[in-house]
C-alpha cells in the first residue's frame, strides 16, 4: 500500500531547507574528520542527522511534523496536493 505525501512546505522554505540542511552536513563532516573528542563527534553525529533531515524534507516537499502539528502554510492552502 502506497501512501501519498502532501507537499506541505512552501518554495522558499524548501530551497533554505535544502541549503541550510548542506551546510550542516558538510558542518559535521568537517568535525568529524578534525578528530576531535567524544563529545564534539557525538554533536558533530546530530549536526550531520539533522542536516539530512532538512535536506530530505527540503527535497520532498514534505514535513512529517507539520503532518502532525496540522500546518499548512497558507500560501498552499486551497491548491491541488
Amino acid at each position: 500500500m502506497t501512501q501519498r505525501w502532501s507537499v506541505n512546505v512552501t518554495p522558499a522554505e524548501r530551497i533554505a531547507r535544502i541549503l541550510v540542511g548542506g551546510v550542516g552536513v558538510v558542518g559535521g563532516v568537517l568535525l568529524i574528520s578534525g578528530g576531535a573528542t567524544a563529545v564534539v563527534m557525538a554533536l558533530a553525529v546530530l549536526l550531520i542527522l539533522a542536516g539530512l533531515d532538512l535536506v530530505v524534507t527540503g527535497a520532498t516537499g514534505h514535513c512529517p511534523l507539520y503532518q502532525k502539528l496540522g500546518h499548512v502554510p497558507a500560501s498552499l492552502k486551497g491548491g491541488t496536493p
